[in-house]
């Protein structure tokens, strides 16, 4: 299964790689470079392809969980200030996704959109201190009756070049569903309440929609 955003890239490319095949098979002759020049062009047709699969979750929606929302490695879990929305401290726990990750962004919990919003920027590489505040980014509020509001943050990274974000304010969403997807490679970050248990570890791989972040 492909994700919808996938659909017209994965067409387009499709095409290319037949055109591009007919094309090698047509006017080259070396059969090692004809073989060669196929076989790039297939490899990176897979590539494309694995970038934009959505597989099936098996979610089990809990109020007193926060799921991951998106898969990749835990790069951040400490105590922050939040500026944007709350004014206060917070936990920060950020999760890096490589270009060989499932780039599907989930809703963390589930429960009402009390914020949404776009920020345009600049694109520096998602581990980069400053990203959260300068780069593309999407500041997203979920509200619920356990954790109150917990905060997530799709940011854009060096190759990331859009950010795709269905959460639309006052929309009752439910925990581990679509919310957005980034395309080629970021980060996304979490802001949760200081009286959350944290159930992750630094460097720990984590699966979006099944992962427990955190609990209470």
């Amino acid at each position: 299964m492909f994700h919808k955003e996938g659909h017209k890239i994965i067409f387009a490319s499709l095409v290319i790689v037949v055109a591009v095949f007919f094309l090698i098979d047509e006017f080259i002759d070396l059969r090692w470079l004809e073989i060669t020049l196929q076989l790039t062009f297939l490899i990176l047709f897979i590539l494309i392809l694995q970038f934009f699969r959505n597989p099936n979750r098996h979610i089990n929606a809990d109020d007193k969980h926060v799921l991951a929302p998106v898969d990749g490695k835990v790069v951040v879990i400490e105590e922050v200030e939040e500026n944007e929305i709350f004014q206060d401290k917070r936990i920060q726990v950020s999760v890096f996704m490589s270009p060989l990750n499932v780039h599907v962004t989930r809703y963390p919990i589930g429960g009402k959109i009390s914020f949404s919003k776009y920020h345009p920027g600049k694109y520096l590489v998602a581990w980069h201190p400053k990203a959260s505040e300068e780069n593309e980014r999407t500041t997203v509020v979920v509200e619920n009756n356990t954790f109150g509001k917990v905060l997530y943050r799709q940011i854009a990274g060096a190759l990331a070049k859009r950010i795709v974000n269905y959460a639309k304010q006052d929309n009752i969403v439910g925990q581990g569903t679509d919310s957005g997807f980034i395309k080629f490679g970021s980060r996304v970050d979490l802001f949760l309440p200081l009286d959350c248990t944290i159930k992750v570890e630094l460097n720990e791989k984590v699966r979006g929609g099944e992962t427990v972040i955190a609990e209470k």
